[in-house]
């Protein structure tokens, strides 16, 4: 029997996630469905939304549809394509296509061509042979601010509002609090069928603030969330970035339920060196309603990302006791 998964995020931290879903796909029939963070305003997909009004920043939505690419040779250079990111050349510092993915703009091209972001997505994902789909958190793009104490140096105490994803995502100080703008965007109905249908729901991992938790202020998405009979796993960074840092583990918890009361989870994955002292999280996981999984995530080289082999060795009895 097929089992439904949908995992939320956006970035490195999602594509970790969808590779490590299709690593333990061969001992689990798994339907995928990544539904994607469309708040990115830095880099390529930033200057997209600034020079053509962009309908959804294309960026998180590449690198979903690469994490999901087949493994077939063509595809997988096909997905190479998407990922390819134009050089500077002999046209001098004002060359138009330097630091533009060659999928980023394929994708801006379908969007326009077709119309209808759902489409443009779909069409692209057989082109890699997808497997798995890929959707947008909303039909149209969304800006992120956050409340940041210690933002300004000067005045370490001071609780100000930073704007734009990337603006918060390198911002120092404690992230307080997320919002989106506009409040209520216009939902993907296809990503809240998904939902209603999951066997299981999987946050992170990913950029808390920027890409994992923009998801929960989505009003129709939050309801669908909050609704649906899945079961829920949320899967813990194995570092602090910049715009976490100053939060522990059990922080990163806190902080959903702080932007979604009543979230109800089951399970919380984690790698036992980044936890270090588990009970403080035990009682984080606790408090969501979930237990907490402990396993070896990291890649051997000691960095601070995800395996997604070992990701998926971890996944496949977590996701399996449900059946």
């Amino acid at each position: 029997m097929t089992m439904k998964v949908v995992a939320f995020g956006g970035g490195h931290g999602l594509s970790a996630s969808l590779r490590g879903l299709l690593h333990c796909s061969a001992e689990l029939d798994l339907s995928i469905t990544a539904i994607v963070t469309v708040g990115d305003d830095g880099g390529s997909s930033g200057r997209l939304r600034a020079e053509r009004d962009a309908l959804l920043p294309p960026g998180d939505l590449r690198q979903a549809l690469a994490a999901l690419a087949d493994v077939e040779p063509t595809m997988q250079r096909t997905a190479d394509l998407l990922q390819y990111r134009f050089a500077a050349m002999g046209a001098g510092p004002h060359d138009p296509l330097v630091g533009h993915a060659v999928g980023n703009l394929l994708l801006l091209g379908l969007m326009e061509m077709l119309g209808d972001p759902v489409e443009a997505l779909d069409h692209a994902a057989a082109m890699v042979g997808a497997r798995g789909r890929v959707l947008p958190m909303a039909r149209h793009k969304i800006g992120i601010e956050a409340d940041v104490r210690g933002a300004d140096p000067a005045r370490p105490d001071e609780v100000v509002t930073v704007a734009g994803q990337h603006a918060v995502a390198v911002a120092n100080g404690l992230v307080e609090a997320v919002r989106i703008a506009p409040a209520d965007p216009p939902i993907c109905t296809q990503a809240v069928q998904a939902i209603n249908e999951a066997d299981w729901l999987i946050f992170g991992p990913g950029s808390w603030f920027t890409s994992v938790l923009p998801h929960l202020l989505v009003p129709r998405l939050a309801e669908a969330i909050m609704k649906s009979p899945a079961r829920r796993l949320v899967t813990l960074n194995l570092a602090t970035d910049n715009e976490t840092h100053g939060l522990s583990v059990a922080d990163h918890l806190a902080a959903l339920h702080w932007h979604l009361p009543g979230l109800r989870v089951d399970r919380v994955l984690a790698d036992a060196k980044w936890v270090g002292e588990p009970e403080p999280v035990h009682r984080a996981a606790e408090a969501l309603g979930a237990s907490l999984v402990l396993a070896p995530l990291a890649v051997a080289d000691g960095s601070p990302r995800h395996d997604p082999e070992s990701l998926g060795v971890a996944l496949v009895p977590v996701l399996g006791a449900a059946r």
